[in-house]
């Protein structure tokens, strides 16, 4: 290997050490488990609470989507916290294995999510559906914990979980704000209102996603030492509304044989099952644009400030040379000087000593 390969390698394994000394995800990842043990637990209840077979099935359906989304961002944390932990002491396993452990990790923890919810019924393939559902998020999330920007991933999770506070602190005010949004007796009035209010838990869940994702980029550029790009702040801030999307993909697909056994309960459980699609994606996608933007603001105006290492005095020569009036003599047309070090000629000798004392 040649020397300049050899500083090279050095000077790329001097960036991943802080990478990965500031991404233990330990926080994180406890918050992503608790956020997804208490969806399973609502799913959990909300389903075994049910007598009629019909009211068992589309409470399955309505709780499917929150258990997928939070069981995607708890695989991606808690793959994060066995990354740290494989890497720690400047140990690097090597994308491929890397890889591996991530993904396992996840697939490790969407198992252990889907089990309470096979366990309902165990000859019903409608659980397993889900419980399938589950684990392929938990399972995604860790393989997107592989990727080589773990800060990135972490900024992306926390804003995730922010946002999905945001979402539970409107639910809590819905009756309310749904007849500021438009809501009347009438069902046009109320589909609305219905928009409206994702709208507003769209853009404020974008708002907070983005705000968050980037506070952790800056702490832990703080830590480390090392800055990122700011397209990497932005792709932090629309991370959130990404494993969103990406939620509510794997809920269509791999989950949809429940959902269209809810559709079939009656026409209108079919309409308002369209209905909650639709505006889970739709949400996932103003929190991906509002976050991505809010990022990008943030690390701009961060940008924009002075930077206070800088020498207060840098241009001060500058100006006193043009506040201090000149000498007659130096104002006069010279001719050019012969040599770095030869005076001009004719210059006063003061004016000389003055310059040399100068320099």
């Amino acid at each position: 290997m040649s020397e300049v390969d050899s500083e090279v390698r050095t000077g790329e394994a001097a960036q991943d050490g802080p990478e990965r000394a500031g991404s233990s995800g330990l926080i994180l990842a406890a918050a992503a488990l608790l956020w997804m043990a208490a969806m399973l637990r609502s799913a959990w209840a909300t389903i075994t609470g049910q007598d009629d077979v019909a009211m068992e099935v589309t409470s399955t359906a309505y709780a499917m989507p929150g258990a997928v989304s939070a069981s995607l961002v708890a695989g991606a944390a808690v793959a994060l916290a066995v990354r740290a932990f494989l890497t720690r002491g400047g140990r690097d396993p090597g994308a491929t294995v890397r890889s591996i452990l991530t993904t396992g990790a996840g697939l490790g923890i969407g198992l252990l999510g889907a089990l309470p919810i096979f366990m309902i019924n165990v000859e019903g393939w409608i659980y397993a559906v889900v419980a399938g559902t589950i684990a392929a998020a938990a399972t995604i999330g860790g393989a997107l914990a592989s990727f080589r920007h773990t800060r990135v991933v972490a900024a992306a999770g926390a804003g995730a979980i922010a946002a999905f506070l945001v979402g539970v602190l409107l639910a809590f005010v819905q009756d309310d704000l749904l007849p500021a949004l438009g809501a009347g007796n009438t069902a046009a009035s109320q589909a609305s209102a219905a928009g409206n209010f994702s709208l507003v838990q769209g853009v404020l869940g974008g708002l907070a996603a983005g705000l968050v994702a980037y506070r952790v980029l800056r702490r832990a550029r703080r830590r480390s030492g090392t800055e990122l790009k700011w397209p990497l702040y932005t792709l932090a801030g629309a991370g959130p509304g990404l494993l969103l999307v990406i939620a509510e993909i794997l809920t269509r697909t791999a989950g949809a044989r429940v959902l269209e056994l809810a559709g079939k309960v009656s026409e209108l459980e079919l309409t308002v099952q369209r209905m909650l699609s639709g505006s889970r994606l739709n949400v996932g996608l103003i929190v991906l644009f509002v976050g991505a933007f809010t990022a990008m603001v943030a690390v701009g105006r961060s940008m924009g400030t002075p930077n206070s290492a800088d020498p207060a005095g840098a241009a001060a020569p500058d100006s006193d040379a043009a506040a201090e009036p000149l000498d007659p003599a130096s104002t006069s047309p010279k001719p050019a000087s012969i040599g770095t070090d030869a005076a001009p000629v004719g210059m006063d000798p003061d004016e000389i000593e003055r310059r040399a004392r100068a320099d």
